[in-house]
């Protein structure tokens, strides 16, 4: 176990030290599917388990090409890279026993954040000479998540022959801005899973703690909005102006004058506005970043449908044309108790203090999709969390977390695995 335990913190220390933004997780990907071929697992790439169709806020042709240049001068294992440069990203690792059982899924995702990370010479990567090298950073702990799903896929491989049915790692993308997983939805890679479990580090949990079942995500949209006006001299010819910028103003006080809901809890947040371009220009341009979210799929829904009203107000009442994008999107989903008990005695099995079950309101989280796919079919899912110690909260310049909580993951997620498919 000494040995794993070091390969673990190489890995997360390299993940960390590369971070990549969701759909270009590139180098990042490359390295899994080379690892998991290694271990003997068949390997799905890219579009054969992504939907283009389903991909939401994808970056575009040349911001992806530009990064395959970036993954190439990092490292990337390049005879993956065909698979994902079109943005593409997902790996899914299949190990399968040649045995009748069930099907097993384990999702880890890969992707960082546009947080520049701090220089302070405290901040741990920092003194150990992984912090990241550009300006985006693994924030939020999805280098830990990355390399805990290697973690198993070690422990699986070495036990392939003590299991039943076949194991599937999905490593997904983008799940920041919850943009990568129906994509992999879509394309039918939960389609045969009976089991689905999902996980997360931190997220206000203790070092050494565990939560079986986290069932406090919201359902959320996340929408970009562009209003087209005209642009005119401000003194000279204001009345032959279309004010984007008006649209917009009018847009944001009254997304946050939207009723709330009596049937349970309702968010809506305007983090981004852009626009005009001089004091004496009407401006002709003006665009929104909106988050959306809700207790229930059916509240976020009206939440947005409400949002969407509002906008197209909005662009009527100042005569300008606007645009929605959907940037991405998540339903709301419970766990399944019966996979939660078998997580619960995993945990306790390894030796964490664990709890069944937590139903505190969270963020959101877009393996909801996953989990209500494989529930409809008439299986089980749940998401867990692993605690730790953060240095700072997720997606703060100093998150850090304490690398000893790795492998205890990876053995809670070992037990379950050999619970769920074990003779």
């Amino acid at each position: 176990m000494k040995d794993l335990q070091n390969q673990l913190v190489t890995w997360r220390r390299d993940f960390h030290k590369h971070p990549e933004l969701g759909f270009m997780e590139m180098r990042t990907a490359s390295i899994v599917a080379d690892q998991l071929e290694k271990l003997g697992f068949e390997i799905q790439l890219g579009r054969e388990v992504m939907h283009p169709d389903f991909c939401m806020g994808k970056p575009d042709e040349e911001t992806t090409a530009r990064h395959i240049e970036w993954a190439k001068a990092h490292g990337a294992v390049e005879n993956y890279l065909p698979y994902f440069e079109e943005g593409y990203t997902g790996v899914v690792g299949i190990l399968d026993t040649g045995t009748p059982g069930p099907t097993v899924a384990f999702r880890v995702d890969m992707d960082a954040l546009p947080v520049y990370e701090s220089e302070d010479e405290n901040h741990f990567p920092n003194q150990n000479h992984f912090r990241s090298v550009n300006h985006n950073m693994h924030a939020c702990g999805h280098d830990v998540h990355t390399t805990i799903g290697l973690g198993l896929a070690v422990l699986l491989s070495e036990s392939a022959d003590a299991l039943r049915g076949r194991i599937k790692l999905i490593f997904q993308p983008a799940e920041e801005g919850v943009r990568g997983a129906r994509s992999m939805v879509e394309a039918g890679v939960a389609d045969d899973v009976d089991y689905f479990i999902a996980s997360h580090i931190g997220l206000n949990v203790p070092f050494n703690h565990f939560i079986a079942s986290n069932n406090g995500f919201l359902a959320s949209s996340k929408i970009d909005v562009a209003f087209k006006g005209v642009a005119s001299h401000a003194g000279g010819h204001p009345e032959e102006g279309k004010n984007a910028m008006l649209a917009a103003a009018s847009t944001i006080l009254n997304l946050h004058s939207i009723p709330r809901h009596s049937e349970g809890a309702t968010r809506i947040n305007v983090g981004e506005i852009h626009a005009g371009s001089g004091r004496n220009i009407i401006p002709d341009s003006a665009e929104l970043k909106v988050e959306i979210r809700g207790a229930t799929t059916e509240l976020n829904e009206y939440m947005k449908e409400y949002a969407e009203k509002v906008i197209e107000g909005a662009a009527v009442m100042h005569q300008v044309e606007h645009e929605i994008t959907l940037a991405g999107e998540a339903i709301s989903s419970k766990g399944s108790p019966e996979l939660a008990e078998i997580m619960h005695q995993s945990a306790e099995n390894v030796g964490l203090t664990s709890e069944f079950e937590n139903n505190s309101a969270a963020g959101s989280e877009d393996a909801t999709y996953f989990m209500e796919a494989v529930q409809k079919r008439g299986g089980y899912a749940t998401y867990c969390i692993f605690g730790t110690d953060l240095a700072a909260g997720h997606h703060n310049e100093k998150f850090d977390v304490r690398e000893d909580s790795m492998m205890s993951s990876v053995q809670v997620l070992f037990e379950a695995a050999k619970s769920l498919t074990s003779e």
